[in-house]
């Protein structure tokens, strides 16, 4: 299982939530709440999210396990 993120780019559900290892449920309601990145549509039927923002996103949850 190859968790690195990429710097830029595109990362499907299935990839978030290897590095993110949350329920689907879970993390679509964290989108609809803010607390996860927004999705980007790339198609009728593909949802994706910004390899950056999920940097991001790793990145702030391990500040708030650290304070």
């Amino acid at each position: 299982m190859n968790t690195s993120i990429p710097t830029t780019g595109f990362l499907r559900l299935s990839q978030v939530l290897t590095i993110v290892p949350i329920s689907k449920s879970a993390w679509w309601a964290g989108c609809k709440t803010g607390r996860f990145p927004k999705p980007v549509k790339l198609g009728p039927r593909t949802t994706a999210w910004k390899a950056e923002d999920i940097a991001a996103l790793v990145k702030q949850l391990g500040e708030e396990v650290r304070s």
